[in-house]
């Protein structure tokens, strides 16, 4: 049985250490670069009263206008009860309205309020001075390098039929 196991000597461990060769390699550094942007970016929306999750959803809406909620959910990577209990705190905080869609009784469209604008927009500037200290190790130019490379890894052109 131990015959038929690849050899470990010589493969490649899974790290997200700089250099690391192994084939994860570029999962596990986007996983780590991932979490060091969002606690930066929660950072700024903290005193907003507002949470990554929530701006999720107001990016949708301020993207695409009133949006139902299983649209949310995929756009999101949430499920469909955590939208629920998004979508609720969006309400009771008064940034975005739950309305009914014509035709469908049971489905309710999310749009995003006046209020909901005010802050998405304060998000931004809140977070101007953040992003910066987030790329801050990066030289001239590589900003905006990392953010094509990366809206290409993220947006391949076959995504785009």
């Amino acid at each position: 049985m131990a015959a038929d196991l690849p050899d470990h000597t010589t493969a490649s461990r899974a790290t997200d250490r700089p250099g690391d060769p192994s084939p994860f390699a570029l999962g596990l550094l986007l996983r780590r670069a991932h979490w060091r942007a969002a606690a930066v970016m929660g950072e700024a929306l903290r005193p907003l009263g507002i949470e990554l999750r929530h701006f999720a959803v107001l990016i949708e809406l301020v993207n695409h206008g009133s949006t139902v909620q299983r649209d949310l959910t995929a756009a999101t990577g949430s499920d469909k009860a955590g939208i629920m209990r998004i979508v609720d705190d969006l309400e009771r905080k008064g940034l975005a309205v739950r309305k009914a869609v014509p035709g469908d009784r049971r489905v309710r469209a999310v749009e995003i309020t006046p209020q909901g604008l005010e802050l998405f927009d304060a998000a931004h500037v809140a977070a101007e001075s953040l992003a910066e200290r987030l790329v801050a190790e990066l030289g001239p130019g590589e900003p905006e390098r990392l953010t094509d490379l990366l809206t290409r890894l993220a947006h391949p052109a076959d995504d785009e039929a």
